[in-house]
């Protein structure tokens, strides 16, 4: 347990430092965020044709509002939290791999939904959006990130499946 702690920390550590640097946040984050914010609205198109993405910002083209996808807002954080416990736990690398892979997915998707959700609901009201957004979408994701490592603990202690005899 002091081991699985002890590389956890580290890699959240190294792993959250390298998100700060330049090269990272100019080659992986910034192009994320962007890519994140042209699926939300091409999702949010694809139901009412409403909204457009510039950059990191998806605006309705019906009323003006916006969100602005900031750092922390593009679950990045929570994938890197999430890839830490899966990478830090002792099973074998192809489980490690799959984990980090559907935990990253696991989250994006979530993150996707938070995101749609908060522009709809930016447009009805603004408490309900800073609520949601400051407090209840921030532990839902880190909840699926959560859920998602409990499970993949459940999968790689699972038993191998029985091969037929030939």
């Amino acid at each position: 347990m002091l081991r699985f702690l002890a590389t956890f920390a580290f890699l959240v550590l190294a792993l959250f430092t390298a998100e700060l640097t330049e090269p990272v946040r100019n080659a992986v984050v910034e192009p994320w965020t962007r890519e994140l914010a042209r699926v939300c609205a091409g999702l949010i198109t694809a139901f009412d044709g409403s909204a457009v993405a510039i950059g990191e910002v998806i605006r309705s083209n019906t009323n003006g509002f916006a969100v602005a996808i900031a750092a922390g807002c593009n679950g990045i954080e929570a994938s890197i939290v999430l890839a830490a416990a899966i990478l830090a736990f002792q099973a074998p690398w192809k489980r490690k791999l799959a984990g980090v892979a559907g935990g990253i997915a696991a989250v994006q998707a979530a993150n996707v939904l938070r995101v749609v959700t908060l522009f709809y609901l930016g447009q009805w009201s603004l408490a309900a959006f800073e609520w949601a957004h400051l407090y209840a979408w921030q532990a839902l994701i880190m909840l699926d990130a959560m859920v998602f490592w409990l499970r993949w603990l459940r999968w790689i202690r699972a038993p191998a499946p029985e091969r037929a005899a030939a």
